[in-house]
């Protein structure tokens, strides 16, 4: 369970978020993210809004960040895609990442093969062609891939990571959990941060640099490439990989558009 708080400079709001993570709740019928977020007055303190959102806000403002790391760091030819694990982000990140990526090729992998029937039913009513692969077929199939588990010992190996793939890794938001072998982070010509001060304490990244395998001068930030002011891939032969960790501002923004918009339908 996590107690996290952001604020932005000279903004009218800062949020408080209650979030957690039970990954034993889908057996019940239960999603695996919980929560609420508080949306606070920065001049006088007061609430103004509890948002019961159970975690739902969460989950939307990380798959939304994957889709902007699909945006700028994709191949311009996705032949298929890897998925790792089959919970919540294992769909978001693949529904919101569609519009850029154009493939319909899904290759899926996770620890019980019975959780791939609930995904495959999940998209029954779309045209994927979803089916299932173990961590070295997707490596070899997929030129992009995304991670979502919260696995403490590495899925993909470096081996196995052919030129021009992109790798989003979401699941590894503590500092004991890892999805890449750290040689990945540091084969990769492209190694984009959600948040470079937040990386150096948990992640991907994280286990590279502890690992002393990379140096922070190699990292690139979302925000600055989404700005134009970092570059971004170049070559669809390019290795390419987004860690991403969750940053309070993706929180304060969502909190506040759902505010916004709650107050302008009372008026």
């Amino acid at each position: 369970m996590h107690i996290k708080y952001g604020y932005i400079k000279d903004d009218d709001y800062f949020v408080i978020k209650v979030a957690s993570g039970f990954y034993e709740n889908p057996k019940i019928g239960l999603s695996s993210s919980q929560g609420l977020m508080l949306v606070m007055n920065a001049r006088t303190g007061v609430t103004e809004a509890i948002l019961l959102d159970e975690g739902y806000l969460t989950d939307i403002r990380t798959a939304a960040a994957g889709a902007c790391v699909a945006k700028i760091l994709a191949p311009s030819v996705v032949k298929a895609i890897g998925i790792f694990g089959t919970g919540v982000q294992a769909r978001l990140q693949l529904e919101l990442a569609l519009p850029f990526l154009k493939s319909k090729c899904i290759l899926v992998y996770d620890i019980n093969k019975e959780n791939l029937k609930d995904y495959m039913h999940y998209f029954r009513d779309s045209s994927l062609e979803i089916s299932f692969a173990n961590p070295a077929e997707i490596a070899k199939s997929c030129n992009y891939i995304i991670t979502t588990t919260p696995a403490q010992i590495p899925l993909l190996r470096v081996g196995e990571i052919l030129p021009g793939t992109h790798i989003t890794a979401v699941g590894a938001d503590t500092p004991d959990k890892q999805e890449l072998d750290s040689a990945i982070i540091d084969k990769a010509d492209i190694i984009v941060a959600d948040s470079i001060v937040q990386c150096k304490t948990r992640g991907e990244i994280f286990h590279a640099l502890k690992d002393g395998l990379i140096k922070e001068d190699r990292l690139s930030e979302l925000g600055k490439i989404l700005a134009g002011e970092q570059a971004g891939r170049s070559s669809d032969m390019q290795i390419s990989i987004a860690d991403l960790t969750g940053v309070a501002i993706q929180d304060i923004q969502i909190a506040k558009a759902v505010f916004l918009q709650y107050k302008r339908k009372l008026s």
